[in-house]
């Protein structure tokens, strides 16, 4: 398990160390009695039980074994799958091609009622065109060396749109005017990207927000992030994706999107940075 900066995913590695240590207790057993009947280095014990070493899955039934509580692993396994889904390296996410990463996301979207986004490299999936879509995956693709399933990548992502315009929702996006103007695909592809957000924007359940480029802003851009309702927020970093679930962080990234959204235009101050960019194509 790729160790984060997230304390959500820390939080999430210690709650599994704890739980086992305190079967070992339970057990009336030792760290090194544990490693002596499971055959381990007494440092293995050790380090699981102080939280430096995640566990295996089979590691996790040979210590039930133990301690004489197999009745326990499957709740601990699902534990660790829990921690371990907290920060998703790329090349695991995507081991199977993009469409199954689109794909997976999909019950996330269902549930939520109210998202907020902030981008400030490309626009959002959510409110992405086909081609630019397309163009995105693409290049991402060809960088990361990854099954060559784009066309259907690209469908699943389509069809995630739905929520759009499916009940109650509600939709913020913010993106910085850097995204505007530099993106994905060739001219033709971003001038329609740019319309399209033109549209969108008029919905009745959209904000759609641009914070403008200037020298003395009181809040720099920061990685891109999705807030789900107020229980989960998605970060796409360059190494992988994080899940943090945390009330704590989560706040911090709603206090940031709040200061980010005031930095922001909407309206007609929006529409004139997004013309101004589809003008400069030419």
């Amino acid at each position: 398990m790729a160790v984060s900066a997230s304390s959500s995913a820390q939080q999430a590695r210690q709650a599994l160390a704890d739980r086992l240590t305190e079967l070992c207790r339970d057990a009336g057993l030792s760290g090194r009695d544990i490693a002596e009947r499971c055959g381990w280095s007494p440092s293995k014990s050790s380090r699981t039980m102080n939280g430096r070493t995640p566990p295996s899955t089979e590691d996790i039934r040979a210590w039930c074994r133990a301690c004489g509580a197999d009745d326990q692993a499957d709740d601990l396994i699902a534990m660790l799958r829990t921690a371990e889904g907290m920060w998703v390296g790329w090349r695991r996410m995507e081991r199977s091609g993009l469409k199954q990463a689109q794909e997976a996301r999909l019950p996330l979207y269902q549930r939520t009622r109210r998202f907020r986004s902030y981008s400030s490299w490309l626009v959002p999936g959510m409110i992405q065109t086909r081609p630019y879509t397309t163009a995105v995956l693409q290049a991402v693709q060809r960088r990361r060396g990854l099954v060559d399933d784009v066309a259907k990548a690209v469908a699943a992502r389509m069809d995630r749109q739905r929520v759009l315009y499916e009940g109650d929702r509600t939709f913020a996006f913010l993106i910085e005017e850097s995204a505007i103007r530099s993106g994905a695909g060739d001219a033709e592809v971003m001038s329609g990207q740019l319309g399209h957000l033109i549209s969108i924007a008029s919905l009745p359940n959209v904000s759609l927000g641009v914070v403008p480029m200037r020298p003395d802003r009181e809040r720099w851009p920061v990685e891109g992030f999705w807030i789900y309702d107020t229980a989960q927020v998605n970060v796409e970093l360059v190494s992988g994706y994080l899940t943090i679930t945390q009330p704590g962080e989560v706040a911090m990234y709603a206090d940031t999107f709040a200061e980010l959204a005031d930095l922001a235009v909407y309206g007609a101050g929006a529409r004139a940075l997004i013309t101004a960019a589809m003008d400069s194509l030419g």
